[in-house]
This record gives structure tokens, C-alpha cells and sequence, in this order.
């Protein structure tokens, strides 16, 4: 209690110190409503409370960054409040961010926090600063709330987030966090008796959805779009940055972001150029890092524009995101994304897209030769990182053999051409022993194979998955041209687009010839066939070695804790989206916990808690008994409900984000 008696709070003690006000260029107008903000990098902003605010999780991991504990804060009678940005911790200067983005390939002028709020940046616990050094060597974390309402960059929009969207971030954020993968976290999800109308599915069905707020840390969440607030009109789309050719202000913000976050850069290099030349290449080998670290996860982040891509190589804006479940290498997790730009096999090449646009916004901040130099090395850099990131994940620790790539493709055509499921398939490949001499002809992998197969399509499953997916008409058009024009169709068919989708015709052929057991059979042959030359390259790693047994432990510690047995899949984050839309929490905190612990195996009390049926909505989207009562409570358990770790149900191949 403090002199008068009233609750205190531990939040009411967080250390800010905001130095990205005092050193950046600030907005200072409060003017209401969206506007162009020329000459600065931040706005003023004040959160818009809302109403009864309500915890729905807490993140112990990331409140702890703050030197926060779970326990006390999920207590707080001001925590929801506070969090939420409902009422303004002291010592927080509430700000939005100023930037530009290329969205979907084009430049978009000013597009900025719409909907997040900056609230300050508090200074980390002095136990945490040795560990900080290279992750946030400023020894500050920024904090912010996102769904906090207006700002001068929400243009069209309110400025609100709903539960829906506020849980699949705070979720993932986390979980992206415990995979060990950079990322920027999220410490809080508030809910509240708040409602604003959205179109889930994009097909003008509006329903009223409760506002949310994320709370988010991070060392800083600038962004490749915020160097191109200083863009000159862009020929194609004809827009502008905010603070065209202020070339002071661009000098000011490399200074702050190098001097803050990159000082070993800072103090390695006394002529400008060459220090900005360097951060440039630090930054696009975390970018390489980052992106083989989620094609190793199988992560797919739906909207990688360059307002989407971190200046300190985490993974930030959670939206559209999904981890893939039968391997595809067109997988595109954004339903609005329909020429597939952002699908997975297209990451890498756009976050070197991207990396070309942030050397075009620094201009002549840096040597334009050695700019162009460092982006030649992204793909090869990149294609090593991801080797070595694969070569663990088959446990491949003591050796680099020329033919590992090779095993890795074939790999992963495997997958492809069986539908097999991407993490559990790798979890599962740590049960393949290394040969030893004497052992039994039995000793094949087939008890591996025969699991794996349960992670695969079904034969009438794969026909779906191998339809083509051109327009039928323009389909139509080219089968036509094959029987009319060969030498026309010779030329188109080379486009490798087109080349796809003929193959993909040829596969379903070869599926509508065939039954579901001889499919089995073809299947099991094909894994038995990889699994050999598997185990041929485990030999290998034996090779010399007189502690085989301590090796093979190794090999099978490294594989399980490199390859999870949880993500966070759609239909995962939908089960507790469906719950907590009825107003039971419990799911959301369940899944937490158990992606907090992705590598560890599964507990009785981590299995789901199962989803109920609802029946109608009220007018504010609350599901309703029989006698049309709120339902509020906890869903009941369902039976048959799938283990987090499992193969996907069917239903979830429906589930769409945009």
C-alpha cells in the first residue's frame, strides 16, 4: 500500500529511460487523426483505454526481461490496465514510430505504428546485462503495446486489434522465442469488454470481435522501412516518404541505430562509410541467419515487406504467419497472397529483396560497390547456414561430406512427393540407428518408416494436394496449344511456372492410376531407400571412433533438441481462439506452456483441453447455450481431442488467415 492506502503495483516502478525520444527527431503535435508526419521519426501519441480490461496470459520468460515476476503481475488488480495501455505507467512517454514500407513489391510512402503504441524503454536488470552483450547491448528493452487505438499512422483503421489476431502473435512470439529463433516478444495479452466489427475471412461478413492488446519487448522494433521515410517519389507507384531527401535526418537515425545497437561496429571503424558499410553486412548476415532458421522450422512468415523486417534480424509483425504441416515448398500461409510471394520457398530471396531495398534507403550512407558486393554473398551465405542448420537436424555433427546437400534434397522431395509432415518427420528420424557390425538384417529403419508413414497423405488426400493451380481457362489454353502449336507450347512450357504445373498434371496422373495400397507400398519402398543411404552417411560419422555408443547419444541429444515435437500450428492457435472467443482462457495458457518446452516430450497434464460446439452468437460475437445463456465458462474436454504433437486433422487444411 502506498501512504493512502491505494494498491501499488510493480509496474509503477519499471526503470525507463526512453533515449530513442531524446535522440531521434520527434513529432510533438497531437493533432487527432491520420497526417503525413514530415521530420520525424516519432509522433506523440495517447493510448485509448479500454473497456474492463481483462488478462487472458501472461508470459513469465518475457515479463522476467523486465525483471518482472508472472505470478505478481497475472495478480495485479492494475496489471490489465497498465499493459493494456489503459492507463499510462509513469515514467512512459507514449509514441507511435514513422516509416515506409515496400509492400507486396511496392513502395507504399508512409505507412508507420497504426495500431502500436512505443511506450518507453526500461532498463534491463542489472543481473541480465553480462548476458546482453550481443542480443541488446544497450541493456534497455522497449516496450509497446499493439491495439491501443488511433495514431497518425492508422490511416483507414481504428487502431484496435482483436482477440483473434492478438492471440496467434502473443503465442507465436513466444514460441519462436523457446525454438530459439530471434525474435521480438510478447510479455501480455489484455482483452477486454471493448468490441469492434472485422471480416475474418475477407468475404464481407463483418462480426463484432472483442479489442485486444499484445504488450511486445524487443531491444528496438525499427525496421528496414524506417530508413525509407527519406524516399524521393517512386516511379512506379508514384509515392513519397514523409520527410523526402532529408538526408540529416536519415544520417541521424544510422548514427542512433549503430551507436546503440551495434557499438562493437561503432568503435571499430572511425571513417563513416566504412562503419555504415559494416553494419550494412552484419545486418544482412543476421537477415541470412534468421530466414535459415525458419525454413529449418518450417516457418513461413505470410507478409515480409520491408516494413516487416527487422533492423536487428528478429522475426516482427506477426499476421498472417504459419508453420508448415505436410512439407510443401509453395506453402503460402497468407490467404490474401494469391500470386504466393511470400510462399516458403520464396523467403530467402525476398529478405535479399529487401536487403537491396534498405541499401537503396541508406544511399549514399554507404559504398555503393561494396553494398552490392555484400548482397552477392546473401544467397551463398544464406544456402551455408542452412546446411549447417539441416546437417543438425540429421544429427550430422562430427563431419561435412560433399553428399550431405544432396541427402538433404532428396529428403525433402521425399516429404514433398509423400505429403509427410515436416516437424514430425524429422522428430522421428533420431529413432534411425547408425549400422553397427552384427546387427540383424532387420535393422533397416522400417520401424521408423512405418511412423513416418502415418505422417503422410493418404492417396485421395494427395490428389487434392496435386491439382494444378492455374487459372482452368489459361490451363485450357496451354493443354490446347500443345496439340495446335509445339513449337509455341515448347517455349511456354519452359516458363517455370508453367513447368510446375505439368509436373503437378503428371502426378495426379500417376495418383488417378493407382490405389491407396499400392501408394503405401511405393511409399514404404521409397523411405526404406532413403533411409539406407542415411544410414550410410551415419556410418561416417563413426568413422575412427572408438565410443560409438557415446556418439550415437550425442547424435540423438542434438536431433531432439534441434528438431521440436511442437509448433504452433493453425489449427492449434484456433482451438484456443475458439475457446477464449467463449470466454475460457484456459486453452490460450495451456498452449503456452506447452511451447515454452517445444523439444521436450509431451505430459498427460499438457494434452488439450478439447473444444466444445457452440451454438449462435450474440450481437457481440458470445456463443450461447440452448436457453440462449452466455457461455463463459470452460469448454468441455472433447474426447477425441489431438494431442498438440500430432499429425494435423483434416479440418485444419480449411482454416484461413489473411
Amino acid at each position: 500500500m502506498d501512504s493512502e492506502g491505494s494498491a501499488s503495483s510493480s509496474l509503477e516502478r519499471l526503470p525507463f529511460n526512453n533515449v530513442a525520444l531524446k535522440k531521434l527527431p520527434l513529432d510533438s503535435s497531437e493533432e487527432p487523426g491520420s497526417r503525413t508526419v514530415s521530420g520525424a521519426c516519432f509522433s506523440r501519441v495517447q493510448p485509448q483505454p479500454l473497456v474492463n480490461p481483462t488478462f487472458v496470459a501472461v508470459s513469465g520468460p518475457a515479463l522476467a526481461l523486465l525483471g518482472l515476476d508472472e505470478e505478481e503481475i497475472f495478480h495485479d488488480l492494475l496489471g490489465p490496465e497498465y499493459l493494456s495501455g489503459s492507463k499510462v505507467l509513469p515514467g512512459s512517454e507514449p509514441a507511435a514510430h514513422c516509416y515506409c514500407g515496400h509492400q507486396f513489391g511496392l513502395f507504399a510512402g508512409q505507412l508507420g505504428d497504426g495500431a502500436v503504441c512505443y511506450l518507453g524503454e526500461v532498463e534491463a536488470p542489472a543481473d541480465q546485462i553480462g548476458s546482453m552483450q550481443r542480443d541488446n547491448p544497450c541493456g534497455r528493452w522497449e516496450i509497446q503495446v499493439k491495439g491501443a487505438g488511433v495514431t497518425p499512422y492508422s490511416r483507414e483503421s481504428d487502431g484496435r486489434k482483436v482477440l483473434r489476431s492478438s492471440i496467434r502473435e502473443f503465442l507465436c512470439s513466444e514460441a519462436m522465442a523457446a525454438l530459439g529463433i530471434p525474435t521480438t516478444r510478447a510479455a501480455s495479452l489484455v482483452t477486454s469488454d471493448l468490441y469492434v466489427n472485422r471480416d475474418p475471412l475477407n468475404n464481407g461478413r463483418r462480426r463484432p470481435e472483442r479489442c485486444s492488446v499484445v504488450l511486445r519487448i524487443a531491444p528496438s522494433f525499427i525496421r528496414f522501412g524506417s530508413f525509407e521515410i527519406f524516399q524521393s517519389r517512386d516511379e512506379f507507384s508514384g509515392r513519397q516518404g514523409p520527410s523526402p531527401g532529408r538526408h540529416d535526418i536519415r544520417a541521424q537515425l544510422v548514427d542512433y541505430v549503430i551507436d546503440t545497437f551495434y557499438p562493437d561496429i561503432q568503435r571499430s571503424h572511425g571513417n563513416r562509410k566504412e562503419r555504415n558499410t559494416a553494419f550494412f553486412k552484419e545486418v544482412t548476415v543476421r537477415t541470412a541467419r534468421l530466414v535459415a532458421q525458419w525454413q529449418c522450422v518450417g516457418f513461413c512468415h505470410g507478409v515480409l515487406n520491408t516494413d516487416n523486417m527487422s533492423i536487428l534480424g528478429l522475426t516482427v509483425d506477426y499476421g498472417p504467419f504459419g508453420f508448415i504441416d505436410r512439407f510443401d515448398p509453395e506453402f503460402v500461409c497468407n490467404a490474401s497472397d494469391r500470386r504466393g510471394r511470400y510462399s516458403y520457398q520464396a523467403q530467402p530471396s525476398v529478405c535479399r529483396w529487401n536487403l537491396a531495398r534498405l541499401a537503396e534507403a541508406l544511399g549514399s550512407e554507404l559504398h555503393a560497390s561494396q553494398a552490392g558486393a555484400i548482397l552477392d554473398e546473401f544467397m551463398p551465405l544464406y544456402e551455408t547456414l542452412y546446411l549447417a542448420n539441416m546437417r543438425r537436424k540429421l544429427g550430422l555433427l562430427r563431419r561435412k561430406e560433399p553428399e550431405d546437400q544432396e541427402l538433404v534434397s532428396e529428403l525433402l522431395q521425399l516429404m514433398h512427393n509423400t505429403g509427410a509432415d515436416f516437424t514430425n518427420t524429422f522428430r522421428l528420424l533420431s529413432g534411425v540407428s547408425c549400422p553397427v557390425e552384427g546387427e540383424g538384417k532387420g535393422a533397416t529403419g522400417g520401424p521408423v518408416v512405418d511412423l513416418i508413414l502415418k505422417q503422410c497423405l493418404s492417396l485421395e488426400e494427395l490428389k487434392v494436394a496435386n491439382k494444378p493451380t492455374m487459372e482452368p481457362r489459361e490451363l485450357a489454353m496451354v493443354l490446347s496449344m500443345a496439340q495446335t502449336n509445339p513449337a509455341m507450347f515448347g517455349l511456354v512450357a519452359d516458363r517455370p511456372e508453367v513447368a510446375h504445373q505439368l509436373e503437378k498434371m503428371g502426378r495426379l496422373k500417376e495418383l488417378l492410376s493407382t490405389n491407396q495400397d499400392e501408394l503405401r507400398a511405393k511409399q514404404r519402398e521409397d523411405w526404406l531407400r532413403w533411409i539406407s543411404q542415411y544410414r550410410k552417411r551415419l556410418v561416417k560419422e563413426c568413422d575412427g571412433a572408438r565410443e560409438v555408443c557415446t556418439i550415437e547419444e550425442e547424435r540423438i541429444r542434438v536431433m531432439d533438441s534441434t528438431n521440436p515435437r511442437v509448433v504452433l500450428r493453425n489449427y492449434i492457435a484456433q482451438n484456443a481462439i475458439q475457446a477464449a472467443e467463449n470466454g475460457d482462457f484456459s486453452e490460450v495458457r495451456r498452449v503456452l506452456k506447452v511451447l515454452e518446452n517445444p523439444y521436450s516430450a509431451q505430459t498427460e497434464s499438457e494434452l488439450p483441453g478439447g473444444i466444445k460446439t457452440f451454438g449462435e452468437r450474440d450481437q457481440k460475437g458470445m456463443a450461447k447455450d440452448k436457453e440462449g445463456r452466455k457461455d463463459e465458462g470452460r469448454t468441455d474436454v472433447n474426447q477425441n481431442c489431438v494431442p498438440y504433437d500430432s499429425k494435423p486433422p483434416v479440418w485444419a487444411q480449411e482454416i484461413c488467415v489473411t
